[in-house]
């Protein structure tokens, strides 16, 4: 008996390990990065202010169909700065380090938060601006910069604020013409007929042999119990 319930706590312990060793990966869904910034930077969002040079917390909180919502934190993560709109974005080369990038302001002027690449992805967070900042910014860089015309926006409407891209001269452009797409090749779907081809087995193949196993390591482990439980 005492074998048998040693063979149990083995059993359970591989268990729960299934519904542990997960969370090791947390950190790569929601993008927890910590990132030190060397001078004050700009960020737009729920609350946008500038905030001091210092190290930040950034996470991911949500990633909708079309968007992403982010969240800045402090490094103990006890208070959250701003929660910002991110509009997924593509780099032609990934990199192992995190990549910040940022729109030139002014002299004297606070640099304003661009996108946020996560070390190993193509695809990163180009962030969205209320439109007043965003015409302002675009003027600067002469480029379009994505906005919101939600100029307050709450965590809620985030989720469905509408986003477009606002040029140099003030007027509206797809937001297609800012964020930059993968490449054919990147987003191209494997034919349905090779996916169905590797999960299927040759005509040739059979299940008897690992039927026969089964029935050995059945018999195995009855006769087992039976010695140790007599």
């Amino acid at each position: 008996m005492k074998t048998i319930s040693k063979i149990s706590m083995v059993l359970c312990f591989f268990a729960a390990s299934l519904f542990v060793a997960p969370t090791a990966f947390a950190d790569d869904w929601n993008r927890k990065t910590e990132v030190t910034f060397s001078q004050p930077i700009e960020v737009p969002g729920t609350d946008p202010q500038v905030l001091p040079a210092g190290t930040y917390i950034f996470k991911v909180m949500d990633s909708l169909s079309d968007r992403h919502i982010v969240q800045i934190f402090n490094k103990e993560m006890t208070h959250v700065y701003t929660t910002i709109i991110a509009i997924p974005n593509y780099r032609m080369h990934a990199t192992d380090k995190t990549v910040m990038t940022f729109r030139e302001r002014a002299a004297g002027e606070a640099p304003a938060i661009r996108a946020w690449f996560y070390p190993g992805r193509e695809w990163g967070e180009e962030f969205v601006y209320p439109k007043s900042k965003a015409v302002i910014l675009a003027k600067v860089v002469n480029e379009p910069v994505l906005y919101t015309p939600i100029e307050n926006p709450t965590v809620e409407t985030l989720r469905t604020a509408p986003i477009v891209a606002v040029q140099p001269t003030g007027e509206d452009v797809p937001v297609a013409q800012v964020v930059q797409a993968p490449p054919a090749a990147a987003a191209a779907v494997p034919p349905v007929a090779d996916t169905q081809e590797a999960k299927t087995l040759p005509q040739t193949g059979s299940n008897l042999p690992l039927f026969a196993l089964l029935g050995l390591l059945s018999l195995g482990a009855a006769g087992a119990m039976k010695k140790y439980s007599a």
